[in-house]
């Protein structure tokens, strides 16, 4: 097959994601491996995302994921934006993707005043407190770092509380009241073993990870969904292609041993509720070909102070996603709870 048409991509693209044809994942875990990561900013969405994957998945067995199995881990992966992601994942994944967020991120540092200096101190500071007082909310990080001259209000203790995790100083840890507190990484997930990629084993790795979760997909959409440049994405597709890891089918790449696959996405039908922020609708450079018809608009709205992407609302999806999608209101991934 030289082509797959819309339907064929979104029918084989909402398979991957667990969405269609009866796939569902048994637990929190299972569901963040199929999908390596869940985009978090909002955490009620997240949870909803991973129960709409799953099968009898419930909103503790979510906590407990994090919190006692510590499987899953959320932090500042992909864009710079929260995500949720395998915990035996977040240290080779930070060392990739952590750089050219800070780098792409001194302009905002400069406009703070946070400069080299004020950010390493930051990260000692916080690492001090974390060791003696964690788990710690953003409330109390942000009164520690009074110490440094940092104002309690604005957005200097956030990109300082940021940056530290950047940095592999901390990630998100157990709830308290249900307001989430921070933890020392190091402390809280399994150390880095000396088998996980670096460099463009690490590049080829996360886009290997992207197309299993996304496919089929162009680099230009790893690129928009990892933050990376686009000429790394083509080099992270030419290193793919080299290895026999991947399948073309036009401008659309799958991981090879998908082409017995590409036609029949099943007709069962299958009904899911996306939250907001849902990889399926996130994960693309552009939703044309996920969304059918003249459904984008009508599950995206833009407003003055909306994220550069529109704020992408709770959706509703059929099984291979070619008859229809409706916008649902905001809170109706409630539905699941």
């Amino acid at each position: 097959m030289a082509m797959l048409d819309r339907e064929g991509i979104r029918g084989l693209r909402a398979r991957a994601q667990a969405l269609a044809g009866g796939l569902r994942e048994i637990s929190a875990e299972a569901v963040v491996r199929r999908v390596f990561a869940i985009q978090a900013q909002d955490a009620t969405a997240a949870d909803l995302g991973i129960r709409v994957r799953g099968r009898d998945i419930t909103a503790a067995d979510i906590r407990a994921a994090y919190e006692e199995e510590r499987s899953i881990v959320r932090g500042w992966f992909m864009r710079g934006t929260l995500h949720t992601i395998p915990s035996e994942d977040a240290h080779w994944v930070l060392r990739l993707l952590a750089p050219r967020i800070i780098a792409g991120t001194g302009r905002r540092y400069h406009q703070l005043g946070l400069d080299d200096d004020v950010r390493r101190r930051a990260d000692l500071l916080i690492r001090r407190a974390l060791a003696t007082h964690g788990p710690l909310t953003r409330a109390e990080l942000t009164e520690h770092l009074t110490t440094l001259g940092v104002p309690t209000d604005g957005q200097a203790s956030f990109h300082l509380i940021r940056h530290a995790a950047l940095g592999g100083v901390l990630c998100h840890g157990p709830q308290r009241a249900g307001v989430a507190t921070y933890v020392l990484l190091g402390d809280w997930l399994p150390a880095a073993g000396d088998s996980r990629p670096e460099g463009d084993a690490a590049l080829a790795e996360l886009a290997r990870r992207s197309l299993a979760a996304h496919a089929p997909a162009t680099s230009e959409d790893f690129a928009a969904w990892s933050g990376l440049p686009v000429t790394w994405a083509r080099g992270a597709w030419k290193m793919l292609a080299q290895s026999g890891a991947i399948t073309k089918f036009g401008a659309q790449t799958v991981l090879a041993g998908w082409a017995d696959d590409a036609g029949g996405t099943g007709s069962t039908p299958d009904v899911r509720m996306l939250p907001a922020y849902d990889n399926y609708l996130f994960g693309y450079r552009t939703r044309e070909a996920s969304v059918p018809g003249a459904s984008p608009h009508r599950v995206r709205h833009h407003a003055a102070d909306a994220h550069p992407h529109g704020v992408l609302h709770a959706a509703m999806i059929w099984a291979n996603l070619c008859s229809s999608m409706c916008r649902l209101p905001a809170n109706a991934g409630a539905l699941f709870c």
